[in-house]
């Protein structure tokens, strides 16, 4: 049998608690005489919460009948206490990293994040991946995470990758609560039985799927619930959330710095009468650092109110509904005996960002401080290599010889485009919004060159090794700025760099393999911020160049990518201009 996050305390774990309850062993916190949540009846209650360690073992009138001098009382007549929030879909390499991200989260309130494990999924040997899993869940925070079924772009090594052991361990693994999310359901529908048979599975462990169904009408969704598909966080309209709902799924409401779509889709669904929130979450889907200034999961409640639902709703599609949708509301999502110590006292019912936060028995945050501990990592340990590249870009491999470039729509949806400049010319001019761009392999095997209309007028070189597969992004007007990002980026071991003629303009070091930062939250927000005006003064004309990066090589999304197989055509799912090798 696989065991689930149920699971979580050993038999004498267990036998130990009883003892508190029985009056023979203190508990380790106390919160008294607080007005805490009853997740079930949605109604407010006052008593006492008694903690043992990170374990809620009692909620009621009584007090302890053992109290020693190692028991932390709480006062909480002036509070109201209520479960710690779940962001249930969590992309927690964006810029920054797992570990730093619960931090930031949990000390708002977020105690639980589910969190998509592409990356590890990708980069890292299975074996130490799985351990990554169980070495986090040592954090305060209950770090819990997905099971991908595609790579979400054309790999080279896909079979490899997706094969029955990695699945199977992926799926089995206690901390994995999920399958998905599921980006390549056109193959599915299109008889894929490979991502059909661990859908199967998924559900056979009795773990829900995630899909990613952006726009799909009542005829698609209807199909993806009878492959199995338990919830979407697509909805544009709330049309689109009543669609979900009627066929049985639950849905999540976003806002994300590419869809800020929640405080439209409350509107949407006031206006129609709505009023049974039990099937809805909430999440910020991976949104850069420079996004979350204003909170993460606390900042969504707080826009739920501001749009007129109830605080109980409003709390509760963030705490007792995922809680439920996960399998989990036996551990999760609710004050009461048996579940996890992550509580948050508010200082009133009109501000979600509590005073105080307990994540699994342990205090992060203190009379509005926050005081998260201080938590080293050794990244190497896991598989995360030094970005080291022991190759140079050579005027070998400035060769951009193909006919067809990426025009972008906006951040994220890219179109093809018939070149009309000399791409044998050493820049590009500069009256034209068009660039040169490669993808490059992190180890030097093979390039992707083309051009890209629509990113920016005036980029001398842009060097990334933050992108969705962790390969080497480079763009500007001069063949030597792309040789000259490309050395900055060696130099700086890995992140994003731009260039003017004189010099480096703005850098995010990455030092974790290239991909992700050990820096806080506060100096991450800032370096993307800068790294925004920058692009924007060179004519980026949209909001977030980071899902830009991100999503160049994203066959999920419509019309043409760069990936590593090549120039690929996403409808006609073919490489319309392959990779070469260097």
């Amino acid at each position: 049998m696989v065991k689930g996050f149920s699971h979580y305390w050993t038999k004498k774990e267990i036998r130990t608690q009883l003892e508190v309850i029985r009056g023979n062993i203190a508990p380790t916190k106390v919160i008294k005489n607080v007005r805490w949540l009853n997740s079930t009846r949605k109604c407010w209650m006052r008593g006492n919460i008694w903690i043992y360690f990170d374990r809620i073992v009692y909620v009621g009138e009584e007090v302890p009948p053992k109290i020693s001098e190692k028991t932390q009382i709480i006062d909480g007549t002036e509070k109201f206490a209520v479960p710690g929030y779940i962001e249930h879909h969590a992309h927690p390499f964006q810029l920054y990293n797992p570990l730093t991200l619960a931090q930031y989260a949990s000390e708002r309130g977020t105690t639980t994040l589910i969190n998509d494990n592409m990356p590890l999924f990708l980069h890292l040997d299975k074996k130490k991946a799985l351990t990554f899993l169980d070495d986090m869940q040592k954090m305060p925070a209950a770090m819990l995470w997905w099971a991908r079924y595609d790579g979400q772009t054309e790999l080279v090594n896909d079979n490899d990758l997706f094969s029955f052991s990695n699945m199977r361990s992926w799926l089995d693994h206690p901390y994995v609560v999920q399958g998905g999310e599921l980006t390549d359901w056109p193959a599915v529908l299109n008889g894929d039985d490979c991502i059909l048979h661990w859908m199967l599975e998924t559900k056979d462990v009795r773990k829900p799927i995630e899909g990613h169904f952006p726009g799909a009408g009542e005829k698609t969704l209807t199909q993806m619930a009878l492959l199995g598909v338990d919830g979407d966080h697509e909805s544009m309209t709330g049309e689109d959330v009543i669609r979900r709902l009627d066929l049985g799924m639950a849905a999540s409401l976003r806002y994300s710095s590419i869809r800020p779509d929640l405080p439209k889709l409350l509107e949407e669904l006031q206006s129609m009468d709505f009023d049974s929130y039990d099937r809805l979450m909430m999440t910020t889907d991976g949104s850069p650092p420079d996004f979350l200034r204003e909170g993460f999961v606390d900042h969504l409640i707080k826009i739920a109110l501001d749009q007129g639902v109830p605080f109980i709703d409003a709390v509760g599609m963030v705490t007792y509904n995922a809680a439920k949708h996960y399998h989990m509301e036996d551990v999760l999502g609710m004050i009461a005996p048996g579940r996890i110590a992550s509580i948050n006292l508010l200082s009133s019912l009109d501000n979600p960002l509590p005073v105080d936060v307990i994540a699994k028995g342990k205090t992060v945050r203190r009379d509005n401080v926050p005081c998260y501990p201080k938590i080293d990592v050794d990244w190497e340990k896991y598989g995360f290599a030094p970005f080291a590249p022991d190759w140079n870009l050579t005027d070998k491999d400035m060769d951009f010889s193909t006919p067809v470039g990426l025009e972008m729509v906006n951040e994220v949806i890219v179109k093809p485009y018939r070149i009309e400049q000399d791409l044998t010319s050493e820049t590009l001019s500069s009256e034209k919004d068009e660039c040169f761009i490669m993808l490059a392999d992190r180890n030097g095997k093979w390039t992707v060159s083309t051009a890209v209309k629509g990113f920016a007028d005036n980029v001398y070189g842009f060097a990334s090794s933050f992108s969705n597969t962790g390969d080497i992004i480079l763009i500007g007007k001069s063949k030597k700025g792309l040789q000259d990002a490309f050395k900055e980026l060696k130099t700086q071991q890995g992140g994003i760099v731009l260039l003017d003629e004189t010099g480096p303009v703005c850098k995010i070091p990455l030092d974790i393999s290239g991909m992700i930062s050990s820096a806080d939250m506060a100096e991450l927000m800032e370096k993307e911020r800068e790294l925004k005006l920058a692009l924007k003064e060179r004519g980026y004309r949209y909001s977030d160049p980071v899902y830009s990066l991100l999503f160049f090589s994203a066959t999920h999304l419509p019309y043409v990518r760069i990936t590593q197989r090549g120039i690929f055509d996403v409808k006609k799912k073919r490489v319309l201009f392959p990779s070469i090798m260097r």
